[in-house]
């Protein structure tokens, strides 16, 4: 295996976090909030009632919560349901069906999340990092740098506003149900592995104890920590793996996605063979089309030997160019020979749909221009 580079031997380590985070009903185990209630002297049934609120009606304000005694309200608010993520703001495109939201978290740090309403399904992607140590110079979030992990607190808070917005017919065509759920906003979820870990059983936990979303509704990417991807195989939760490879030979991936140094392209997919073979999963293969870096002929080529006998699947992605960057998406004759040189290997492919290029689509860009227009 490589040796680390520098820059990049502190990415698996927990960022010193500047103001720690107030602890959340949602930064706990059912059993750890069963717990606590006991610690505090209330009544163990008050546990379950906030799971119902919180869980089941998306409900996290305490003062609202009538079947509570009034002056029991004030103390499940502070030793529970602090404020965790306030909206600074939200833009919309696709006619209001797409949603980007900013947040500001307890310390002034900034994240994303963007919720998306199709014909069959609602989407969030969501963040488990303010920035990204990942260092990828394509990406928005990469070029910020890490800030800090979330808490799982923090990262189940988006996706209870997610689908509190959905129940309550915030988007076009009335009420709907937060159906799917994408760990592909800010940061890298393997290295922030726990607390990832704790919010995927928020969501997938059958009501009220979570939000009792499919485990195969939701995806966590990773660009390639094989460590984070071997602790996922050992979980028993049927995620979908999503891999960004973004090109299928080491010499060019170095660059692109600089952990590739500690773990190669053979070794990621290896790693993500182990994890289909365990849980029956397909895994998706993410690759941002890049024009004149990644889009050549000869890499769909490479790709498609690589991936002919494994049960993955291709996620091309155009590339959503960010300010100032001299990276852009691919021309449309390059996209298409890209897809049938993958098609001929009998590789399953698609191209990602381009949403939110007009509302700063690409992760960390709304993030990013709320700074500049603070300073």
């Amino acid at each position: 295996m490589s040796e680390v580079p520098k820059e990049l031997k502190l990415v698996f380590d927990e960022p010193k976090q500047r103001v720690k985070p107030p602890h959340h009903f949602a930064d706990m185990s059912p059993e750890e909030r069963k717990a606590k209630v006991a610690d505090l002297g209330i009544p163990a049934f008050r546990a379950n009632q906030m799971a119902v609120h919180y869980f089941t009606h998306y409900n996290d304000v305490p003062e609202t919560w009538t079947d509570i005694p009034k002056e029991m309200r004030d103390s499940l608010a502070k030793d529970f349901m602090p404020v965790l993520i306030t909206l600074v703001r939200s833009v919309t495109t696709d006619n209001g069906k797409t949603r980007k939201d900013l947040w500001k978290l307890h310390d002034g740090v900034l994240v994303e999340s963007v919720l998306m309403r199709y014909s069959d399904r609602t989407t969030v992607c969501i963040s488990s990092q303010a920035g990204c140590g990942m260092n990828c110079p394509f990406c928005a979030t990469g070029q910020s740098g890490l800030t800090r992990n979330l808490t799982a607190g923090e990262i189940t808070a988006q996706v209870v506003a997610a689908a509190r917005a959905c129940d309550q017919g915030e988007l076009p065509g009335g009420p709907t149900r937060l159906s799917n759920i994408v760990f592909m906003g800010m940061g890298e979820p393997m290295a922030n592995y726990n607390a990832v870990m704790r919010s995927v059983r928020n969501i997938t936990a059958p009501q009220p104890d979570g939000l009792g979303i499919s485990a195969r509704s939701v995806t966590v990417s990773t660009v390639g920590l094989v460590n984070g991807i071997e602790k996922l195989t050992q979980e028993g939760i049927p995620v979908t793996l999503a891999v960004s490879l973004h090109t299928p030979d080491d010499e060019l991936r170095d660059t692109l996605v600089p952990i590739n140094n500690r773990f190669n392209v053979r070794e990621v997919l290896e790693a993500a063979d182990k994890y289909e073979a365990k849980t029956g999963r397909r895994y998706s293969i993410e690759y941002a089309l890049i024009r004149d870096i990644n889009d050549q002929s000869w890499r769909a080529d490479l790709l498609g030997r690589l991936l002919k006998n494994r049960n993955a699947h291709v996620n091309l992605i155009p590339l959503n160019p960010t300010p100032g960057s001299k990276w852009t998406a691919s021309r449309p004759h390059d996209e298409k020979e890209f897809v049938r040189i993958l098609e001929d290997y009998g590789v399953p492919v698609t191209v990602r749909d381009t949403r939110g290029r007009e509302i700063d689509g690409a992760c960390g860009q709304l993030a990013a221009a709320e700074i500049i227009s603070e300073v």
